[in-house]
């Protein structure tokens, strides 16, 4: 029963954002026509429920070839690849909003594990990466919340000279991974409702730590 509630609740939601977000979305769709490289869209392949991959949205906030320029597939804060609107749009997250025709197909949900690309998802531990999707990716989650700072934390293990392949495959993937365990767990219409709550908290108060507040027995960061 769960599923099929939040499945009517994921169509519903995503169908009346994308008509009461027309008004900011368009305006932004002609700036990124008019800056940058002049594409609205990034199309990425993702992995998703039963890790059978699909086709994400978002908008562009990186250069074209960004995967095959230095840096690759890992984004770092003030990465000289970002376009002129995709700073702001990252920072606010207002690149994510395209996610929501994901939801409306049913490819992705409002809440669940941050969908992955393939080599990203191949640094979690085996015994877990074929259990993060076992439900559908979210717009948000608990993972999302927590490492809203991913780009920074990056930034900082990059600065400190110290072994970033190491860091993301030994510390960072196995906390993310042991967080979306923490999420099937504790599942719920009601947790998912406080998750979409402190998404919107964190936006506006990025320094907040209500996240740890409101969720009970989240794993221990290990950094």
């Amino acid at each position: 029963m769960y599923k099929i509630i939040k499945r009517l609740i994921d169509i519903s939601l995503s169908g009346l954002a994308i008509l009461i977000l027309s008004p900011l979305m368009i305006p932004i769709m002609i700036g990124l026509k008019l800056t940058g490289e002049g594409y609205i869209f990034y199309l990425q392949e993702r992995i998703g429920l039963k890790n059978k991959p699909f086709q994400m949205f978002k908008f562009a906030t990186m250069l074209k070839d960004s995967p095959n320029l230095p840096g690759g597939m890992i984004t770092t804060k003030g990465d000289p690849r970002i376009t002129p609107m995709g700073g702001f749009l990252r920072k606010t997250k207002i690149n994510e909003l395209p996610q929501l025709l994901n939801i409306l197909f049913g490819d992705m949900s409002i809440v669940g594990p941050r969908p992955l690309v393939k080599e990203t998802l191949n640094r979690y531990p085996k015994e877990l990466k074929d259990k993060v999707y076992n439900v559908k990716p979210g717009l948000s989650g608990i993972g999302s919340i927590i490492f809203r700072d991913e780009e920074t934390i990056v930034t900082k293990i990059k600065e400190e000279g110290k072994d970033l392949e190491s860091f993301l495959l030994n510390k960072l993937s196995p906390h993310k991974a042991e967080l979306e365990m923490w999420y099937q767990k504790n599942q719920s219409l009601w947790v998912d409702s406080k998750i979409v709550i402190v998404t919107i908290w964190v936006i506006i108060f990025p320094s907040s730590d209500i996240v740890y507040r409101w969720f009970k027995g989240l794993p221990e960061r290990p950094f």
